[in-house]
């Protein structure tokens, strides 16, 4: 299996790829606003990388439930002085995560190969025309609802059966439009517009995704519904979310994203080698 990302090219199976969230918010669920400001984002990124993140995940804009909406110039303000920075001083995979096509665009200039569209399932013409022309890779995320709505009644049928449509439908979509297979990635997003039940669900059968033939990409992080389920403050999580991080990775998760590098890239390492020393006949 191969990923494009422009100039990029990445062949899989490899070592799962841990990808450090960088968000350059005043509100984000996490962290918002410790790294605001440039020099601070920065700094973090550069950390980040060197506790052996393979790609940073730049989004200037919050994406938690109820979130605020915000123009497209102050996110270009936010965010581009810092892809810029990064592309020169790393040499990360760099990723723009952005729901608007100027955005995407103007980071793919400045540096970023990837664009990680938490609204997939909104987006149309003006951002696959990007990744078309740009040749970025593209995440196709799925989200009920935008993120003013999706977590306030969230229903699915069969949400496993339900988000594979979505991928199948989206990825012929996409190809129509000139933009190849091997530019897509695939993320069930957990937390948009999902109930703790369907998380559960999606995450007990992430394996049913492998059919498709592309890298998943999962991001768990300190998200609500570990707290749900397991009564746990935001900064408590990082046990539960290394769990799931560990049994997506069993279950053929090839992109892991996370606010804790350190940590996951060590879980992540130790279950590989478990994994190729099972893989030995004694």
């Amino acid at each position: 299996m191969i990923l494009r990302a422009r100039q990029l090219e990445y062949r899989f199976p490899q070592p799962a790829l841990v990808m450090g969230v960088l968000n350059v918010t005043p509100d984000s669920f996490s962290d918002g606003g410790m790294y605001a400001d440039t020099d601070k984002a920065v700094a973090r990124g550069l950390a980040m990388y060197e506790e052996g993140a393979d790609w940073l995940d730049v989004g200037g804009e919050s994406t938690r439930p109820d979130a605020t909406p915000i123009s497209v110039e102050e996110e270009l303000r936010r965010v581009l002085p810092v892809v810029e920075q990064l592309s020169r001083r790393t040499k990360a995979i760099l990723s723009i995560d952005t729901m608007k096509p100027k955005v995407a665009r103007a980071a793919i200039k400045a540096g970023a190969s990837v664009i990680n569209d938490v609204a997939a399932a909104l987006s149309g013409r003006a951002m696959w025309d990007v990744v078309a022309e740009t040749g970025a890779a593209y995440v196709i995320m799925h989200m009920q609802g935008s993120p003013v709505t999706m977590q306030r009644a969230p229903h699915y049928d069969n949400a496993v059966n339900e988000i594979g449509s979505f991928f199948e439908e989206r990825i012929s979509e996409l190809q129509r439009h000139g933009v190849a297979k091997e530019q897509t990635i695939l993320d069930v997003g957990i937390g948009f517009g999902k109930t703790l039940d369907h998380n559960l669900q999606l995450l007990g059968h992430l394996g049913r995704y492998q059919a498709f033939g592309r890298p998943l990409m999962l991001g768990v992080s300190r998200k609500g519904f570990i707290g749900k389920l397991l009564g746990t403050e935001l900064n408590d999580r990082l046990p539960a979310a290394l769990a799931c991080t560990v049994w997506a990775r069993l279950q053929g998760v090839q992109i892991c994203r996370t606010h804790d590098v350190t940590a996951t890239v060590h879980a992540l390492r130790m279950v590989e080698a478990l994994q190729e020393e099972a893989a030995h006949v004694v």
